[in-house]
């Protein structure tokens, strides 16, 4: 391929214009990071971050519309055409005292700064005004060779920013590329460190890692580096957990899960994702011998409980924690969808969350018997009601039943989903009858 990047989009465009206006004032400015990678790569980079000598007054007094958002790091965004993009000074960094941020910058030359990155093939600047690549760590041999390589001392590099440990397995597994054995051996080594950072940084690596292509060799790297042991222990936890054959010829909950990863299509949800990797986490813990039979009663439930755990730990927004515990409470239901009457199969169809629990299940059959009978049903009911309004308006509620004289409280719920029901099959038809049936389950109740 040749060394010019496509930049003839509205991004591309706007991205020259920032480097030309800081060559225009006398300052160096290149395209710097993934977006070079992927360019070699033969990919089209969704940003563009630019390097400069440009100190970030100086990036102020020039654009229009700038935020600092890492002043004293020399990190800007400019905006140009209502698009951001990251513009950083040149620099040299030390004395990484949380094994996260420096303590010390100077702001320096091009090769200097691509000392200071994490692996080669991020170290590389762009000049798009004469196509030329700048390449002071190697890695454009790297990217042909399809490596991951700290730049110099893997030690020292993960020593000054401990995320990197993360970063090395996302970019292995999303690229398809190989580990450095240096660098391996060091991730391997420095693997506890991982507890230094932050949750809220972790869990967006594990996003990155589970909902992009290579997720299943991301699972892989994970437990052979020791950082799931160290961020997941509750996954961890599966491996050896022995399921019956005839369900599961693939072996334990562990090797399960990871096949589950190598039938998602992504781009993946990050609910799908997470509920995929949680989904038997409940295993370990159920995991029963009941007359000569492995049996994990409730490990759905038990399962949900576990995840909740881990998404606090890790910070996840509590609407994503709700919509993936929902999708592992379920996923045991699918087994029974054939034998749901109509309106509760109608309920089932209108839940939120059922594009998702339906992937889930798709991989959760294929990582284990292979069958997609209900699956298949269920994409059938799905045309089949097509035209019908699978979640209309409740013709009565709780106020109705409080009217009714029931007491309130947690009873009204199962009164309420049971004639919902029914009026999703059609056997109640308008308001008059829901009160009728409703005033006879009342009485009923109360007469038990």
């Amino acid at each position: 391929m040749t060394n010019s990047m496509d930049l003839a989009d509205k991004k591309g465009m706007a991205a020259v214009r920032i480097v030309s206006v800081l060559r225009e004032h006398g300052h160096t400015a290149f395209f710097a990071g993934g977006c070079v990678r992927d360019h070699l790569m033969g990919k089209k980079p969704d940003d563009i971050d630019i390097a400069t000598t440009a100190k970030p007054d100086q990036v102020e007094r020039l654009f229009k519309k700038t935020i600092p958002v890492g002043r004293q790091f020399g990190v800007m965004l400019v905006v140009e055409d209502d698009i951001p993009f990251e513009v950083a000074t040149f620099r040299a960094e030390g004395g990484y005292e949380d094994g996260r941020h420096p303590t010390k910058v100077s702001f320096t030359v091009p090769e200097e700064d691509a000392r200071r990155r994490d692996f080669t093939v991020n170290g590389l600047f762009y000049d798009p005004l004469s196509n030329e690549i700048l390449d002071y760590v190697g890695g454009r041999d790297d990217i042909r060779r399809k490596v991951i390589r700290a730049i110099g001392n893997p030690e020292e590099r993960f020593r000054e920013d401990k995320l990197r440990l993360l970063r090395a397995v996302r970019f292995a597994s999303t690229l398809g590329f190989e580990i450095e054995p240096d660098t391996w051996h060091a991730i391997k080594k420095n693997a506890r460190d991982i507890s230094a950072v932050s949750p809220e940084r972790i869990r967006e690596e594990l996003g990155k890692i589970f909902t992009r292509e290579g997720s299943e060799r991301g699972f892989v790297l994970l437990h052979e580096s020791g950082l799931m042991k160290e961020i997941l222990p509750e996954v961890e936890a599966m491996k050896g957990i022995e399921q019956p054959e005839n369900f599961h010829p693939e072996g334990d909950v562990f090797n399960h899960t990871r096949l589950l990863f190598s039938h998602l299509k992504p781009p993946v949800t990050e609910v799908v994702a997470f509920a995929a990797l949680f989904h038997d986490v409940g295993k370990p813990k159920t995991q029963a011998l009941r007359k000569g039979r492995l049996t994990f009663y409730e490990h759905s439930e038990e399962g949900a409980k576990i995840a909740r755990k881990i998404m606090k730990r890790l910070r996840f927004p509590n609407d994503t924690a709700d919509q993936i515990c929902e999708c592992i409470l379920n996923h045991m239901k699918f087994m029974n969808v054939k034998k749901m009457r109509s309106g509760k199969l109608k309920m089932f169809l209108s839940r939120p969350t059922f594009e998702d629990e339906m992937e889930l299940h798709r991989v959760d059959c294929l990582a284990s018997h292979g069958m997609l009978d209900n699956y298949e049903f269920l994409r059938e009911k799905e045309r089949e009601y097509a035209n019908e309004e699978l979640k209309p308006k409740p013709l009565i509620s709780g106020h109705d039943l409080i009217a009714l004289g029931m007491k309130p409280g947690p009873g009204m719920k199962p009164v309420l989903e049971d004639l919902y029901e029914l009026q999703l099959e059609g056997a109640i038809k308008n308001r008059d009858e829901a009160l009728v049936r409703a005033r006879n389950k009342i009485k009923a109740e109360r007469s038990q």
